[in-house]
């Protein structure tokens, strides 16, 4: 081995074992469930009650222990003033135009929410319209849903209090920027879509909670209503349930043309879907089950009066376009517009009388555009590797918007002349950062079985290969999400503090279309974590780093793949950073939404499937005195996606089995925050930070 190394090595462990912890001593219960035969033992069952007076206690020691090690770490403060530094710049969206107005939101800088503009013209900033950092004192109420009416006079706007995923809509007066009386509450997982006389408007809902349970409740039969201006939520309008389908989500969207009211009936969070529709030009109209054999993703694009237009993966796992003529819906008889490629056609926008395609080439955006009969019209050049999106609009207007970014390079928006093809500049951040300095590739890893698997691998300009760096490794894999590169401030500021950044783009995820999706999904879902293996032997192999200095990280289902790897292989890593992390995967379909993964997970309800999660879930996987890599749990209060019992119960497990002589396994609970989205800034901060100085202490950054 060599001395930089081995010296390396040998501090951190000095390091580390002098760290003098004292853990909070955490009660255990016997409590012993029978699964098929199969004794599984969950003595922290009792964390699951947040609401519990010695949960809230077991919360706060913790954070104690966490706070007091962190603070103690010299780095700290300076990475979190560059956080800061680096984060004070203006960022904007995407305008949406309605009725001659524009609307957009814009941060400032340092602003915990971002606010809502309006103007009448590109070339003017306009007017505040709702400045959500006014709607509490800590900034934790966020701004969610934004729908301007098709005149403009009007805006739905969505608030979310402490990051929970519940909503409250209500309705502006652009002109007057004053509130309506219109208040929605218990929306979740919904939008909400005008009706074309801006009279009303649908959204969907769930029934008000007992008392308690808002944040761990389960979430089911949610229904569609229909709102008319003016008027109390209890006289909205029932447009659609189904009693005998409690998990079918139901959202609903107006068409261009304002005629047909499409549903989109979702089950969990399965890609596939059924469509129904309803015309609303028609008072006494039923709905029409038109696509209901939940068989494929069925996206509704746009319509040409009776005809719809889809994206679908129906015979095409990489998607493709089709049409289907609502007076004749016999499969036979429907139409392919855009025929399936060798890349994933990842999204599609009906804007201006064309179809503009996004297509995924190895996880990185190409831009096609084609008639809305599928004649190529050209291709929108990009300013390099990076990920695009946007594209919103209507089958009128003449222009779009569209983001572009980069590992290396903030996201511009830019805005697209629909007739000419041209791109130009809307808004261009300025960010105290160069890009220039730093370098990305893509290379390919062979995952255990064969399997090639891309990575992107961000780092600075002449990086010595050598086995010293640290590196961070990035996943998630799961959900038909896909992961393309993009702009982070805390992912910079860990390239300027000398690290290696790479993304691994697993299987589960959705970057090569519906079957590299289900090569990670329930029985396979153990090839996800071996594609991440494979990753990091990878970066230590090519000698980007070492074990001593490799650290892994994810959120939600990307938690889950980190508390599987550092189970599975805990002699490969360093740190490891849990984020909102789904641990417990015998219960994780108790709580909130937690039943809709079943889809990807599978269900303990059934016998194989529950063999295949014992075999890799988190908690259950931990075993007593092994030496575990330095872990700092992450979770918040408000989480009510992946309730934080998750993370609770797999600290408290992690602790009561780390080595004697292990590294420091701490949590990390943020209050007033949920699973991520809305979270004021001051808090993205402050953890980000807390983040890096953790892994700046146990990888030994700046000392070897």
């Amino acid at each position: 081995m060599r001395p930089l190394l081995l010296a390396a090595i040998f501090l951190r462990t000095f390091l580390l074992s002098a760290a003098d912890i004292v853990y909070p001593q955490t009660r255990k219960d016997e409590v012993v469930e029978e699964h098929f035969g199969v004794k599984v033992s969950d003595p922290y069952r009792w964390l699951e009650d947040d609401n519990a007076a010695e949960t809230k206690a077991w919360v706060k020691a913790q954070n104690k222990v966490t706070f007091g090690f962190l603070e103690g770490i010299p780095q700290r403060v300076k990475i979190r003033e560059r956080l800061r530094n680096l984060w004070n710049y203006e960022r904007f969206g995407a305008p949406i135009e309605r009725g001659g107005r524009y609307f957009y939101t814009h941060n400032s800088g340092l602003q915990n929410q971002r606010v809502l503009y309006v103007t009448d013209a590109l070339d003017q900033r306009g007017r505040v319209l709702l400045d959500a950092n006014t709607l509490s004192k800590d900034g934790t109420t966020s701004l969610t849903e934004i729908e301007p009416s098709d005149d403009g006079r009007l805006l739905v706007y969505g608030v979310s209090k402490a990051g929970s995923d519940w909503q409250e809509f209500r309705v502006r007066d652009v002109a007057t920027g004053e509130d309506r009386a219109d208040l929605i509450s218990w929306v979740k997982f919904s939008g909400a879509s005008w009706a074309k006389d801006g009279g009303g408007f649908f959204y969907s809902r769930y029934d008000a909670p007992k008392e308690g349970d808002a944040l761990k409740g389960k979430n089911e039969f949610q229904k569609l209503y229909f709102h008319k201006l003016g008027t109390k939520q209890d006289e909205d309008v029932l447009v659609y349930e189904r009693k005998d389908h409690a998990d079918w989500g139901i959202h609903g969207g107006v068409t261009d043309d304002g005629k047909y009211l499409v549903m989109t009936i979702t089950q969990g969070t399965d890609p596939k879907n059924r469509v129904f529709y309803k015309d609303l030009s028609a008072p006494d109209a039923k709905v029409v089950e038109l696509l209901n054999d939940f068989d494929a993703d069925y996206g509704f694009l746009d319509n040409d009066g009776p005809v719809f237009l889809f994206r679908t993966d129906l015979d095409a796992p990489r998607y493709r376009v089709i049409a289907i003529d609502t007076r004749e819906p016999e499969r036979a008889k429907w139409k392919e517009i855009i025929q399936q490629t060798g890349d994933k056609l990842d999204s599609v926008s009906s804007v201006g009388g064309q179809l503009i395609c996004e297509y995924l080439q190895d996880a990185k955006s190409a831009l096609k555009c084609f008639d809305m009969a599928g004649k190529p019209v050209r291709d929108i050049a990009l300013p390099g590797i990076g990920s695009a999106g946007g594209f919103g609009g209507r089958r009128g207007d003449r222009e779009t918007f569209y983001s572009f970014t980069s590992f290396t390079v903030p996201g511009a928006i830019h805005r697209y002349d629909i007739a000419t093809g041209r791109s130009t500049v809307w808004r261009e951040p300025k960010v105290d950062f160069d890009g220039a300095g730093y370098e990305t590739k893509q290379v390919f890893i062979q995952s255990k079985d064969g399997t090639k698997v891309p990575m992107f691998i961000t780092h600075k300009r002449g990086l010595k290969l050598d086995g010293t760096a640290p590196t961070l490794l990035y996943g998630y894999g799961g959900f038909n999400i896909s992961l393309t590169p993009g702009f982070s401030v805390g992912r910079a500021v860990w390239l300027e503090m000398g690290g290696v950044y790479a993304v691994a783009n697993l299987r589960g995820g959705g970057e090569y279309g519906a079957e590299w999706h289900q090569a990670g999904t329930k029985l396979r879902k153990q090839n996800v974590f071996d594609d991440f293996i494979a990753a990091a032997e990878f970066l230590i192999a090519e000698k980007y780093t070492s074990p001593a200095k490799l650290a892994i990280q994810g959120g939600s289902n990307g938690g889950l793949l980190v508390g599987a790897c550092m189970t599975q292989r805990p002699d490969l890593f360093a740190a490891a950073l849990p984020g909102v992390g789904v641990m417990d995967m015998l219960r994780f379909h108790k709580f909130t939404i937690g039943w809709a993964w079943k889809s990807d997970y599978g269900s303990s309800e059934n016998a194989g499937e529950f063999s295949a999660l014992r075999a890799y879930s988190p908690y259950h996987n931990l075993k007593p005195g092994t030496r575990y890599p330095a872990t700092m749990v992450t979770t918040a209060d408000h989480d009510d996606r992946v309730v934080p019992a998750h993370s609770f119960k797999f600290a408290a497990r992690l602790q009561e089995c780390q080595a004697k002589d292990g590294p420091p396994v701490l949590i990390r609970i943020e209050t007033s925050a949920g699973h991520g989205g809305g979270t004021a800034l001051n808090k993205v901060i402050e953890e980000t930070a807390d983040e890096w100085a953790f892994l700046a202490k146990v990888l030994g950054m700046g000392r070897d």
